[in-house]
């Protein structure tokens, strides 16, 4: 931890201020000693990304075995997956999530963004005195912001990452049970892989939009106020 020391008095030896920099190096160290301390609750908020964003996953790879079904099989194929259940529009030869698969999307995504809002702001709440600390030892508003970000970056690629695989492997294998090789034949696997780094960088976006609020909060906290906060 590197200190800068200044004077705001333009060099009449009055009014100096402190600022500690805080290495990045440094940062993710701290937020992952956090994570690990408060490993619990951590894994509480890592398995609802995993639940929301798996499901994400399944649906967008299972979208693509229907499309490369539909491609190598053209009209006959279509028929197939409108038994099936598909959104296939036949004339363009393209698959889409059905109206139901797009509400259950949005309210899973929906309520995970409010479980990690909910366990960020509990974990706010519990490190009052830390804060405080941290703050009476010149610890800068960003660099509050800064360590929880980290730590939601972190929750967000081991939840998001680990969701995106298993709704891949899922979707993969409820293909061959429906369509037997073909799913695996006429899969665009791009296309797939595309897929899954999109439910991957979705899963990582709730996790830093639900730790933004909580992490704000934290950081305007004026440290008597941390010091003297009961939880």
């Amino acid at each position: 931890m590197s200190k800068k020391v200044f004077d705001a008095s333009g060099g009449s030896g009055q009014g100096i201020q402190r600022a500690i920099s805080l290495p990045w190096g440094k940062s993710v160290e701290i937020s992952f000693r956090s994570l690990r301390v408060r490993l619990f609750r951590s894994m509480i908020t890592v398995s609802s990304l995993v639940l929301a964003v798996s499901f994400l996953s399944f649906v967008l790879v299972n979208l693509d075995v229907a499309a490369g079904i539909l491609k190598a099989g053209g009209k006959a194929a279509g028929k197939i997956l409108l038994a099936a259940g598909y959104d296939v529009d036949l004339e363009t030869g393209r698959v889409a999530m059905s109206a139901k698969e797009r509400w259950i999307v949005i309210l899973s995504l929906l309520v995970c963004t409010v479980g990690i809002v909910n366990a960020q702001l509990m974990s706010v709440t519990e490190r009052f005195s830390e804060i405080g600390v941290m703050k009476c030892l010149g610890a800068l508003d960003s660099m509050v912001l800064r360590l929880f970000l980290l730590e939601a970056a972190m929750q967000g690629l081991l939840g998001a990452g680990g969701g995106a695989a298993l709704g891949c492997i899922f979707s993969l294998l409820a293909g061959l049970i429906r369509f037997g090789g073909k799913a695996f034949n006429a899969l665009p696997w791009l296309d797939a892989l595309g897929s899954v780094g999109l439910a991957t960088l979705a899963g990582l976006t709730l996790s830093l939009l639900g730790v933004l609020y909580p992490a704000i909060l934290a950081m305007r906290m004026r440290p008597i106020n941390a010091l003297r906060a009961e939880h």
